[in-house]
């Protein structure tokens, strides 16, 4: 997919949904946040190898391990985000990203840009939790 985006392009309604210029758009929103994620992923990674926890009083050490712990959580969240930005890149180069796997319908613009890895559209996924609502009451 050799396709240059110009620096001001956002998608629209107005144009073809999921146009070569659209998904190059997506994909590289895509790739950027994974870029992210990836850069702080080695900060934390580094900031854990920093060393042992050499604090004496055993206040600070507790408050340096509750730190770690919430590093580690944060970077596992990262990883599952990761993988799912890795499939919603499969998805475009498949042809069926932006389209609900539920409905097959397209999943709206400001939807995508807001969470590009979205699989289903607002109401489909309102259903989803619904039903998820209803068979964790049970």
């Amino acid at each position: 997919m050799n396709v240059t985006l110009p620096p001001d392009y956002k998608p629209s309604a107005k144009e073809d949904f999921m146009n070569p210029l659209m998904l190059a758009y997506f994909r590289q929103k895509l790739l950027d946040w994974k870029n992210e994620l990836l850069r702080e992923s080695n900060d934390t990674l580094e900031h854990l190898q920093e060393g042992g926890i050499l604090e004496p009083d055993i206040a600070d050490r507790a408050s340096i391990e509750t730190d770690r712990a919430l590093e580690l959580r944060t970077r596992d969240r990262a990883r599952k985000l990761i993988a799912k930005i890795d499939e919603a890149l499969e998805r475009i180069a498949d042809g069926s990203y932006g389209f609900c796997e539920d409905t097959h319908e397209p999943i709206s613009i400001p939807r995508l840009e807001a969470r590009p890895i979205a699989t289903l559209s607002i109401d489909a996924q309102e259903r989803h939790e619904r039903m998820e609502k209803t068979h964790r009451d049970d």
